[in-house]
C-alpha cells in the first residue's frame, strides 16, 4: 500500500483547496475513500466525511482540506513533495485516511475522519458545522490533522483575536512638527506593542505572553483627512479571553484616537486551549513513536487550530498530529518528506489500534 498512500498525498496536493474552494479536493478524497474500502460522503457544508464501525465509542481524525492561498508548484525532489498543502495539512489529512484503511476496528467503536472546510479562514467553519451536530454527542477521543513531525505530539494552541481599525486623521504639513495621518497609525500600532509588552513583563514562556503582529497598514487620501487603516492580529495565551482583551483595546484605542472618527472592530475570537497529558490517547501515541524508534516529544503551539473550536466543548481526551515541518506552514517552499509521511502513518495506526483494544 505505500505506492498508494504516495500518490493519494501526490494527488490531494495537486488539486488546489484554498479556503471556499474545497469542492474538487473534497470530493477526491470521499471517491478515494470509498474506493479504499470505508463509507465516505460530503456533508452540508462541504466536509468529506468517511469512516468504518458501528459501535458508539468513537474516535474522530479531525483534519483540514483546505489551503492558505498562494501557488507553490507540485513537485518531487527525491524523498520530498513541494506544493501548498503538503504539509498545511493535506498530509496529516492522508495519514488519517491511510490509517484509517488499516485499522481493523473492533465492535463497539467507529473510526471517523473529517476534512474540514475553512479552517484556514478563521471561520472554522467545518469544524462549527460538526460541533453543531455533536455538541452533546462528543467522542471517545479527538486528534486534530496539524503537523507535528512523526515523533512529536502537540497539546495545546494559543488563542486569537483579530482587531481591524479605521481613523479618520486630520493632514498636517509635511513641514510642521505633527505627525502624518500615516505615522498616527504607526504611533497606535507601537502604543499596542507597549501594552502587550507590559502584560507579559512577568511571562517567560512563549506560550504564555501576548503576542500581537500587524497584519496590514494603509492610509487613503480623502483630501483634509486620510483614512488610515489597521489590521493587527493577537495570539493569547490561557489566561486571557478574547472579550477582555477586546475591551482592553477599545479603551486604550479610544483614549488615543479620541479626537478622530474611529471604526474599531473585532473578529476570529479564540480561547487558548491545551489537552492533558495523562489520557489513554497520549499513552498510546507515546508507546507507538517509541516501538517506530521515535524518541517522542510534547509540544504548544502559537498558533492556532480546529483544536481550539472543539476541545473546549467536547472536553474530551485530544491531541494534534500530523508529519511534516510546521514552520513550513504558508510558506513559497512548502514541502514534506513522504517517508516521514510513511512513518507518520504506521504510528497513527499503530496508536489507533491500541486504543481500540484498550
Amino acid at each position: 500500500m505505500t505506492d498508494d498512500f504516495i500518490q493519494l498525498l501526490e494527488q490531494l496536493v495537486a488539486i488546489p483547496s484554498v479556503s471556499t474552494q474545497e469542492d474538487a479536493a473534497a470530493h477526491f478524497l470521499a471517491q478515494w475513500m470509498l474506493d479504499h474500502g470505508l463509507m465516505a460522503f460530503i456533508d452540508g457544508v462541504g466536509n468529506v466525511v468517511g469512516g468504518k464501525g458501528t459501535g458508539d465509542k468513537e474516535i474522530i481524525l479531525l483534519g483540514h482540506i483546505d489551503t492558505f492561498p498562494g501557488e507553490v508548484p507540485v513537485r518531487r525532489e527525491g524523498d520530498l513533495l513541494y506544493g501548498r498543502g503538503s504539509v498545511d495539512a493535506k498530509g496529516p489529512l492522508c495519514t488519517f485516511a491511510a490509517a484509517a484503511t488499516q485499522v481493523e476496528v473492533p465492535d463497539g467503536w467507529r473510526l471517523t475522519v473529517v476534512g474540514a472546510v475553512e479552517e484556514e479562514a478563521a471561520s472554522s467553519k467545518g469544524a462549527r458545522h460538526l460541533l453543531s451536530r455533536r455538541r452533546l454527542n462528543p467522542p471517545q477521543y479527538c486528534i486534530i490533522g496539524e503537523p507535528s513531525n512523526w515523533d512529536r505530539i502537540t497539546l495545546g494552541y494559543k488563542g486569537r483575536l483579530l482587531l481591524n481599525l479605521s481613523m479618520q486623521v486630520p493632514f498636517s504639513h509635511s513641514a510642521g512638527q505633527d505627525a502624518l495621518p500615516a505615522e498616527c497609525g504607526v504611533n497606535l500600532w507601537q502604543a499596542i506593542q507597549e501594552y502587550t509588552n507590559s502584560v507579559n513583563q512577568e511571562r517567560e514562556k512563549t506560550f504564555n505572553k501576548l503576542d500581537a503582529s500587524l497584519r496590514s497598514i494603509n492610509t487613503t487620501d480623502l483630501g483634509a483627512y486620510a483614512q488610515v487603516d489597521l489590521s493587527i492580529g493577537f495570539r493569547l495565551p490561557e489566561d486571557i479571553k478574547p472579550a477582555d482583551l477586546a475591551q482592553h483595546l477599545r479603551d486604550l484605542v479610544s483614549v488615543y484616537t479620541e479626537e478622530w472618527k474611529t471604526d474599531i472592530s473585532f473578529a476570529s475570537g479564540e480561547m487558548a486551549y491545551r489537552g492533558s497529558k495523562s489520557t489513554p490517547l497520549v499513552r498510546a501515541f507515546l508507546r507507538s513513536i517509541r516501538a517506530n524508534e521515535g524518541d517522542p516529544r510534547f509540544v504548544v503551539k502559537t498558533g492556532t487550530s480546529d483544536m481550539n473550536v472543539v476541545g473546549p466543548v467536547w472536553q474530551c481526551p485530544i491531541l494534534a498530529y500530523g508529519p511534516g515541518d510546521s514552520s513550513l506552514d504558508h510558506t513559497p517552499s512548502e514541502h514534506i518528506d513522504v517517508q516521514e509521511y510513511l512513518r507518520a502513518i504506521d504510528v497513527l495506526h499503530q496508536a489507533l489500534q491500541s486504543l481500540m483494544a484498550g
